[in-house]
């Protein structure tokens, strides 16, 4: 099977499994093909995983997503840059300390907004403001599971393109 069929024959499968449409067997075989896809993606971006952690969970996608933070001394509304089910990046005009707790509301398309805490992982000074990374804090098993089918959800979507 050529790359190109398989990526059609994922496509039709991530479909059917946003439908709830895949049997159990079906959906573990969608799974096992989230991680392949997710594997190739970061060999291509040479990002290594930590031990015990899933391809498709450490995945990042570039993708500009509203979001809301109540940081310590100020709210702050930002587009995000990239996004994975373990957190987020954003351009700030001032950097929060690190390790700091956040909260914030993601606006996801087509879908309810993901509410809950962050924690600043890292922060690089740019020209004019920061880049900031977040990490999801205590989401509940269904958010991670809603972030991970929009993340490759985007992957599907750039690999059209």
């Amino acid at each position: 099977m050529s790359l190109a069929e398989w990526l059609e024959t994922f496509r039709q499968m991530h479909e059917r499994f946003r439908r709830g449409q895949l049997s159990p067997r079906d959906e573990a075989i969608y799974r096992a093909g989230r991680d392949e896809l997710a594997r190739a993606l970061l060999a291509a971006q040479r990002v290594t995983l930590k031990p015990g952690e899933l391809p498709r969970q450490a995945l990042r996608v570039a993708r500009a997503l509203q979001v809301d933070l109540d940081l310590i001394t100020s709210s702050a509304r930002a587009i995000t840059i990239d996004l994975s089910t373990g957190g987020f990046s954003c351009l700030l005009a001032k950097a929060p300390p690190h390790d700091d707790q956040v909260k914030f509301v993601l606006r996801i398309p087509a879908s309810a907004p993901l509410a809950g805490s962050c924690r600043v992982t890292d922060v690089k000074p740019l020209t004019g403001n920061v880049r900031v990374a977040f990490r999801f804090e205590g989401l509940e098993d269904a958010d991670r599971d809603r972030l991970e089918t929009f993340v490759f959800d985007t992957v599907l979507s750039q690999l059209a393109g």
